[in-house]
């Protein structure tokens, strides 16, 4: 394992490393290439000379059995006679006419040095014997028998100063255009190193920025590419933590605010009392209590959001009437809305709507709903509820509640926590802003969903659908339960 020094210090970029890795790709493909086209080019001028040299012995064979026919069938004339032999091999000029003074090629290359004579058992008679029983074997034939063989060693390299020259400048032209290729791949490995991987360093920095706590930090990602796949990705993490760092700031602001104002009005009163301002009497209790009801529904209120966001929030799911759930909960409230001057009608075209579902937390999402339509609605106004069964096999209950209305912008947000749509806190109606988001979280808990709508009264209408259950019945809500 390498030293922590050690790789901080001998460590490659990924811009070097992919520099270097197209690099060397490059240049193992352009020295292949060349050793590749020199092999070619050697086997195919060797190859080239060695035909120049059958041709040529094919068409002195005539021209050796003639001088073997002459000479009384015998190859006694040819053994040890080298010249006769090389005249032999070499083209009559008048059978063969030269378009040149110059000699042929395979004079030039020394092929009539690499030729044999054999007679019909195979036995030397003139050539050079290093050459005997090598290479390509032509017979001679008269009258349909063999009587001796022309054996030519092929060439294995070139040896001629022409042709070493030739081979030469070949080479020296191959690995300058090796050289040149290999230099432009340099160039492009450069260009693909700095200009395709600019994104990505960009997000690196843009990334430690964002680690830094900048989450106003984005990157470009006009490109079509999955370069710009990530750098959209990226954008659109940054804009989720931005939101979520204004939501924790704003929490933090509203949940000192929702504290403060209790125990600031427990901390005048005992102070008051304890100075001796205000006696401490029974009728003093009550606003005690009071502000201790609104920090215990705060607190329990946070807990149960808390609990819902993690997903821990607990559910015993039973079958149960919705009605019978709806009923009670609206006789609870039926006397406070009668004291704040609000119109109770309730309307239910069904005996029962059984839902399977936790009873507490039910319970919970109707007493929440009217005390915020409690709370948020003018005296002199109305509240409607209504349940139905819907067409889809669900459960569907509306709260509908008059003036005051809230403004279609900010219709999604009343379900976010801390959120009021008044704008001032000294409102004393005003809840926490916390009853609404457990009751998204409740409906949603039950596969249910629940929507905020303008209401026709001139308020707001809250509609809730739940999958129906049939597996008991309940108590009917019964119409002209009112206040």
């Amino acid at each position: 394992m390498k030293p922590p020094f050690f790789r901080s210090r001998f460590s490659l970029g990924i811009t070097a490393r992919l520099f270097l890795a197209v690099l060397f790709t490059a240049v193992c493909v352009v020295v292949a290439m060349t050793l590749a086209a020199q092999w070619s080019f050697n086997r195919g001028f060797l190859g080239y000379l060695n035909e120049q040299e059958a041709e040529r012995l094919e068409a002195a064979r005539p021209r050796i059995i003639a001088a073997y026919l002459e000479n009384g069938s015998s190859w006694e004339f040819l053994r040890g006679e080298r010249r006769r032999w090389f005249h032999l091999l070499r083209p009559v000029p008048a059978q063969e006419p030269q378009p040149a003074p110059s000699p042929p090629l395979s004079e030039l290359t020394g092929a009539l040095l690499r030729t044999t004579l054999l007679d019909e058992n195979g036995h030397f008679v003139v050539g050079f014997s290093d050459t005997r029983g090598q290479g390509t074997r032509q017979p001679l034939q008269v009258d349909g028998r063999t009587v001796g063989y022309v054996v030519h060693a092929q060439f294995q390299s070139v040896t001629a100063a022409g042709d070493v020259r030739f081979e030469r400048s070949q080479f020296r032209a191959s690995w300058t255009m090796g050289a040149v290729s290999a230099l432009l791949a340099a160039l492009v490995a450069l260009w693909v190193a700095r200009v395709l991987l600019k994104p990505l360093r960009e997000m690196a920095k843009a990334t430690k920025r964002l680690a830094e706590g900048d989450y106003s930090i984005r990157v470009d990602a006009r490109s079509p590419d999955e370069v710009g796949q990530l750098a959209t990705d990226f954008n659109q993490m940054a804009q989720v933590l931005e939101r979520n760092e204004a939501m924790r700031r704003d929490f933090m602001a509203d949940l000192s605010h929702e504290l403060r104002t209790p125990l600031g009005v427990l901390h005048g009163e005992l102070e008051a009392m304890e100075d001796g301002v205000r006696p401490l009497t029974r009728e003093s209790l009550p606003s005690l209590q009071a502000e201790v009801a609104t920090l215990n529904k705060l607190v329990s209120d946070l807990y149960d959001l808390s609990l819902a966001e993690a997903g821990a929030m607990t559910f015993q799911h039973t079958p149960l009437d919705l009605v019978e759930l709806l009923r009670l909960a609206v006789v609870s409230y039926a006397q406070r809305l009668s004291d704040a001057g609000i119109v109770l009608e309730v309307q239910c075209d069904e005996p029962e709507l059984v839902v399977s579902g936790d009873r507490r937390r039910l319970r919970q999402l109707f007493s929440n709903l009217l005390e915020n339509s409690l709370r948020y609605t003018d005296r002199g106004g109305r509240l409607q509820i209504a349940a139905r069964r819907g067409a889809d096999q669900q459960a569907v209950l509306t709260f509908s509640d008059s003036a005051p209305g809230v403004e279609p912008e900010q219709l999604q947000r009343i379900f976010d926590r801390f959120y009021r749509v008044e704008g001032s806190r000294s409102r004393a109606s005003g809840g926490a802003g916390l009853g609404l988001a457990i009751c998204r979280r409740i409906i949603e808990a039950h596969g249910g969903a629940l929507q905020a709508q303008p209401s026709p009264l001139g308020g707001l209408l809250m509609t809730i659908r739940m999958p129906l259950n049939h597996e008991r019945s309940g108590t009917p809500l019964h119409e002209g339960v009112g206040a």
